[in-house]
């Protein structure tokens, strides 16, 4: 430091950031603990993290970049850069401008690092400072796209075919798969299926073995993507590696199995559920992966409309009673439900699930995995949590009569219950319980309200493609206040979307309240039917008008529409 240069704490003196006998006190905990000046003014909370960064930028007399969102970072910078070395000094190569490059960095006084990076880059560096998390997240958005793809590490095995041949004998001994290096071609071909999926938004990967080759099919946005086809003399050796990743058994083929893997990629906590099967030609595997570092949706944002969020809403403040969400698996119920839980999760209440599997970890609230080895089922685990003084308790799902009964009880002695039933629509979900043995005096009592979902995929807005919706539909919709001067458009196709026209996904929702009328018909045991004429009448939507609704908004198609709701075309 130049003789005429101030100290870091005469810096935040000058701008008033701090007093004297606070940075007296922050210099005595500095001489006791250690660490530099900026990091224990942040701990003790008198300067924010990009103050800190700035101060540090006109101390040095460095440029400071408080974010990287929006800068052109160049990914061929870091192609020979081991991501452990930027991540540990917290430096990225931005670009190069007049000659040199433009290195991103935390800690610009760590100088060491910034010469090794020179050396790498064969370069002159020009170094700014940016805060630590922007870094980061920039290390892992760059890294993440520079990772392989599945198909390439495919090709390149196919190139390799005397390597090919040693990895396919050597692979049925799981010591030499085990003793592998992560640089192994197996372990790079999965490796890099994970990291495709993840890229492309895939919620499950399906390996699938037939005759002559191995499937790899991605679920995107609810519907199944052909990625690749691998030679079937790999079969062996890739579904060995998952299963090793998973903690099973490599030399159980004959029964199915299920697992866990925990794996960690661009910054991001995912949790796969694994499972084999058995099949004709070899074990089928399919891993669903599930983002722990996602933040949960709110109610606002699942796609309801105005009359449905204001309902539903209200319904989550009741003190007592049971709402219902009904659906086929994968159409979104556990998260409307979290997203139930998070509005109402507040300090005065005692929120306690119970969940096969539990998806994500919500704070806050008690989470019980129900595990049947130990007998832990729903109904015993029920059980337990109404003697544990809760105020609302999820049961993640209504399986048999014992279920059903204890959650209605809970519901009849003050308890708010949330759960899920596996049926079409809304009114099917009665004399589906009716069907399990219980009283229907006993649903029409305790029952606020049910709601049966589904998933549409949402049209990517940068490519969509206005149409005219056909005759049919616009009969559909006559009459209908929220059609009148809707926009309709078809899916496009552009590289943000994937070429597939849709970029993620929205709820479609038919609620049933539980009103006086619905309550008598209920009581005399009357057919779904029934009961959904009724609630039609008093404004219900079914699935399929609520769908019509998102794509007269422009939020998805017709061909969506249809191909979600065809149980419903009248």
């Amino acid at each position: 430091m130049s003789p005429s240069r101030k100290y870091f704490g005469e810096f935040c003196l000058d701008k008033a950031l701090i007093r004297e006998d606070q940075l007296a006190k922050a210099l005595a905990m500095q001489k006791e603990k250690g660490g530099r000046l900026g990091e224990v003014l942040e701990q003790m909370k008198l300067i924010s993290s990009r103050q800190k960064y700035q101060i540090l930028s006109e101390q040095l007399e460095l440029e400071f970049l408080p974010s990287l969102l929006g800068q052109e970072i160049d990914p061929e910078l870091s192609k020979n850069i081991p991501i452990t070395f930027v991540k540990q000094y917290q430096i990225l190569p931005i670009r190069r401008e007049n000659g040199k490059v433009v290195v991103a960095s935390a800690d610009p006084v760590n100088f060491y690092p910034l010469e090794d990076l020179a050396r790498i880059l064969s370069a002159e560096i020009k170094v700014v400072v940016t805060p630590a998390e922007e870094i980061i997240a920039a290390i892992n958005s760059i890294y993440d796209r520079l990772g392989t793809s599945a198909e390439g590490v495919i090709d390149g095995l196919r190139e390799q075919e005397d390597n090919l041949s040693l990895l396919a004998q050597g692979i049925e001994e799981p010591t030499d798969l085990l003793e592998a290096s992560d640089e192994a071609p197996i372990i790079k071909f999965v490796n890099s299926l994970l990291y495709q999926a993840l890229k492309e938004r895939a919620s499950d990967i399906h390996i699938e073995p037939f005759e002559r080759d191995l499937l790899v099919r991605f679920r995107i946005d609810g519907v199944l993507y052909e990625i690749l086809r691998a030679p079937k003399r790999l079969q062996s050796s890739i579904t060995s590696r998952v299963k090793i990743m998973g903690g099973l058994n490599i030399a159980e083929k004959r029964l199915p199995q299920d697992g866990r893997i925990r794996i960690k990629t661009a910054g991001k906590d995912i949790d796969i559920r694994l499972s084999t099967l058995p099949t004709a030609f070899g074990e089928r595997v399919v891993m669903r992966l599930l983002d722990r570092s996602q933040i949960l949706l709110q109610l606002d944002d699942l796609g309801f409309s105005l009359e449905n969020l204001r309902a539903m809403t209200d319904l989550i403040h009741h003190s007592h009673g049971i709402i219902l969400v009904t659906g086929p698996t994968g159409s979104g119920k556990t998260t409307t439900l979290y997203a139930a839980l998070q509005k109402i999760n507040t300090p005065d209440k005692n929120i306690i699930t119970i969940e096969d599997p539990i998806e994500y970890q919500i704070q806050g609230i008690g989470q019980i995995q129900v595990n049947p080895k130990i007998n832990l089922t729903f109904a015993n685990g029920l059980r337990s949590i109404v003697r544990q003084d809760p105020d609302v308790i999820l049961v993640g799902e209504i399986r048999d009569m014992e279920t059903a009964e204890i959650a209605i009880q809970a519901s009849l002695t003050g308890h708010l219950v949330f759960s899920t039933l596996h049926t079409n629509d809304a009114p099917s979900a009665t004399t589906r319980l009716i069907d399990m043995g219980i009283e229907p005096f006993l649903i029409s009592s305790s029952t606020l309200a049910i709601m049966a979902q589904r998933l549409v995929r949402v049209l990517c807005k940068n490519c969509r493609v206005p149409v005219e919706p056909d005759l049919q539909v616009l009969r559909e919709l006559e009459g209908e206040h929220w059609a009148k001067g809707g926009t309709f458009y078809k899916p496009g196709g552009c590289d943000s979307c994937l070429k597939t026209g849709y970029a993620g996904r929205k709820g479609i929702y038919e609620l049933l309240m539980i009103d006086d009328a619905i309550r008598l018909m209920i009581n005399r045991r009357a057919d779904s039917n029934e009961i959904k004429q009724t609630a039609r009448k008093k404004g219900m939507l079914t699935l399929r008008e609520d769908a019509l609704r998102q794509a007269a908004a422009g939020v998805t198609s017709m061909d969506e529409v249809l191909r979600v709701t065809q149980e419903d075309i009248v």
